[in-house]
């Protein structure tokens, strides 16, 4: 098992950012083919849309511009919005801390999943958002006109340590003093739970020393691509390995077999409206492996961790 050890792992498939309940707009794909990942917006939280960097463009203008001047959206859709950045993968040098790894926060329902699921050391995370081509037209940005909505990976995390940042907050900042600036750890009034948890990543990726333990792909390519052609964003199209067969435990949250379809060589899944982590256990699967090898690879040159 080239990616990960000879031990059971899992893959999940976790959800992020912008959707039609926060944010209201898919998150863009640039003519030049970078994936900008756009955090929900949080006012509880400490950074805003001025904190993220795009090299060569006019951030505010773009959000303004996609946004349609949507009435009651323009404090979610300007720099001065306060967003939610988490999963913390790509984090601007300057707001880092000595220390800084790429790291998830979970808690409440969410957590409780990935704890009754099993995930830790060594389990990886895939994240995936609503993604849309854009263009620029008149000197305003707007979606391409014909481009389809769709669902893509845009990072990985592969676990290293999990930190119950509640339970054990004084030796967790004892022994990472750089988690100090991540929401789930500084916004003590709302994360209270006990489940409240920080996944932290691994320095390197475990047998791919090349590549690092988190980050986020910065270019969108075919491979990280999950919608099906001509069909909505949540049907994807996927391995056909990963259809559930011989008793292997389908992906979490996809057990009713009537979401499946077997397509020769590949498959089609009609994803799950709701849920934040999909859970898949991989060792299961001997195909994993591999994938997720190839997939971290043809991507790796456009991989931007500092």
């Amino acid at each position: 098992m080239a990616a990960t050890g000879d031990r059971d792992w899992r893959l999940v498939l976790s959800r992020k950012g912008f959707d039609s309940s926060y944010g209201g707009m898919a998150s863009p794909i640039l003519p030049d083919g970078r994936l900008l990942h756009l955090p929900i917006p949080n006012s509880h939280d400490k950074f805003c849309m001025a904190d993220m960097d795009v090299p060569g463009v006019d951030f505010g203008q773009l959000l303004v511009d996609l946004s349609g001047h949507r009435k009651n959206a323009e404090d979610r859709h300007t720099l001065r919005s306060v967003v939610h950045i988490d999963p913390d993968l790509d984090r601007a040098p300057r707001h880092r801390m000595p220390g800084w790894r790429p790291a998830l926060g979970q808690t409440d329902a969410a957590q409780r999943h990935l704890a009754n699921q099993g995930v830790g050391s060594g389990d990886v995370f895939l994240f995936f958002g609503w993604f849309r081509e854009v263009m620029q037209q008149d000197g305003k940005w707007r979606f391409s006109p014909g481009a389809p909505d769709r669902h893509a990976f845009f990072g990985w995390l592969q676990i290293d340590e999990l930190l119950p940042i509640v339970t054990e907050r004084e030796s967790c900042l004892r022994d990472h003093p750089w988690i100090a600036n991540h929401p789930h750890v500084f916004n003590r009034e709302n994360y209270k739970s006990a489940l409240n948890t920080l996944y932290v990543a691994t320095d390197r990726f475990r047998n791919h020393s090349g590549i690092p333990g988190g980050g986020r792909f910065s270019h969108y390519s075919s491979e990280l691509n999950l919608t099906a052609a001509d069909a909505s964003r949540s049907v994807w199209d996927l391995p056909g390995w990963l259809m559930p067969r011989d008793g292997r435990k389908p992906l979490s949250y996809h057990g009713d077999l009537k979401r499946w379809t077997q397509m020769d060589e590949r498959c089609r899944l009609r994803s799950a409206a709701k849920g934040q982590e999909f859970v898949l256990q991989a060792s299961d699967y001997p195909e994993a492996s591999p994938w997720l090898d190839d997939l971290l690879r043809s991507n790796v040159r456009h991989v931007e961790v500092a």
